[in-house]
């Protein structure tokens, strides 16, 4: 069993050091005006130059990340501050809240319609003052995290289409971001901030979200964690479900709570379960509770992320719990996200499958996939193998 873990882990390290941070790296820095490019073929070629705010700040993170737990390069740290000046001078409105998508030379082209470009710079510019002691990114840092805190309640402000007071709807997305935006951010916070923050996320996660008798995360719940008929209500998000519950699991070790990691991973194999292909393999990528069909047509694709954030949630629960059927899925969505995201004869990862886990799109970066999820999962799931070989 070790030496299998030890192979594993020189795998998944060999593989984000000599092939995905490479790639990106190469191909994606824009030099000359400043950020990144995310929208690259599967050779590496650019097909559109906008620049995308989450993306964006994925990448200034990742990077900082890298060069503050893994290696002090300086080529790292480089790409790092040439995203960080691009969006200091052009990522916000005058108000100071982010916009989602700039042109290249960083005109604003979408409106600041949701806190999640904040939260994404709040984690960037954080992670990179760390890297580089610069104190104006750690101001950036703090007043894009008190951004989130400010429009939690309600994320998309004046741009939101849903009418007023006839279905109030909350999203799982706002606490799980802002779970692990915290932990992210905690050399920033007090201890009492940080402590209360995560408190209160883990209590709507984990009593709102989570139904009882399912044992399922739902992706939206009214105000006071009912469930409604509708597409909406009864959506069940696999991805988000189970990183949710990795984020919970990383909070619950600060203090050893053993309960809410095993209740953690109780609902990661409970979302697998259901969530699982089992005619075509695969973790499908929405479904509808009730298993009527839901309303998003791509809901039988299989998505990059879902895969790669299950391989953290399963290590991370073994780890912490040993329990063996944490091992047991791991290497079932092991198995499959490396025979179908991985890319034999060039570098990086597809992100877009269809059901029978063929390659829908040759893309290897684009408005929603960057530098983020493969470069994360590998690295959190090297350092995991590790730790158990």
């Amino acid at each position: 069993m070790n030496q299998e873990l030890k192979n594993l882990a020189e795998l998944y390290k060999n593989t984000l050091l000599e092939n995905i941070i490479p790639f990106w790296s190469q191909y994606s820095v824009d030099w000359q005006q400043g950020g990144y490019f995310t929208c690259l073929d599967r050779e590496g070629n650019i097909y559109d130059t906008d620049k995308f705010i989450w993306l964006q700040n994925r990448q200034i993170w990742t990077y900082s990340m890298f060069y503050n737990r893994l290696e002090q390069r300086e080529d790292w740290l480089k790409i790092a501050e040439n995203g960080a000046e691009f969006l200091a001078k052009y990522g916000r409105d005058e108000e100071g809240n982010w916009y989602f998508a700039l042109d290249r030379a960083g005109n604003p082209l979408v409106q600041p319609y949701n806190i999640f470009s904040d939260c994404f710079a709040a984690m960037a510019f954080s992670q990179y003052a760390l890297a580089s002691g610069d104190e104006g990114a750690k101001e950036i840092a703090l007043q894009a995290y008190n951004n989130v805190l400010r429009r939690q309640e309600n994320p998309k402000g004046k741009y939101n289409k849903a009418y007023p007071g006839t279905r109030s709807l909350k999203s799982l997305a706002v606490p799980m971001i802002l779970a692990n935006l915290s932990l992210e951010m905690n050399w920033l916070l007090s201890s009492n901030q940080l402590e209360e923050i995560l408190s209160q996320t883990i209590q709507e996660v984990m009593t709102d979200f989570l139904d009882a008798e399912t044992g399922l995360m739902y992706e939206h719940v009214t105000p006071n964690g009912k469930h409604l008929d509708c597409f909406d209500g009864r959506l069940i998000n696999p991805g988000h479900g189970i990183e949710a519950m990795w984020f919970v699991m990383d909070i619950a070790k600060r203090t050893n709570n053993l309960d809410l990691i095993n209740q953690a991973v109780d609902v990661v194999l409970n979302i697998l379960n259901f969530g699982w292909d089992r005619e075509y393999q695969g973790i499908y990528y929405f479904m509808d509770v009730q298993g009527h069909p839901p309303q998003q047509l791509e809901w039988n694709q299989k998505l990059w992320w879902v895969h790669l954030e299950t391989l953290v949630a399963l290590l991370m629960g073994f780890d912490l719990t040993g329990r063996p059927e944490c091992l047991e899925w791991f290497q079932k969505v092991h198995d499959y996200t490396w025979g179908h995201f991985s890319d034999s004869d060039h570098s990086e990862w597809f992100g877009y499958l269809d059901r029978k886990g063929e390659v829908l799109l040759n893309l290897k970066g684009g408005k929603w996939k960057g530098f983020f999820h493969v470069p994360r999962a590998l690295y959190l799931c090297w350092q995991q193998l590790k730790t158990l070989s």
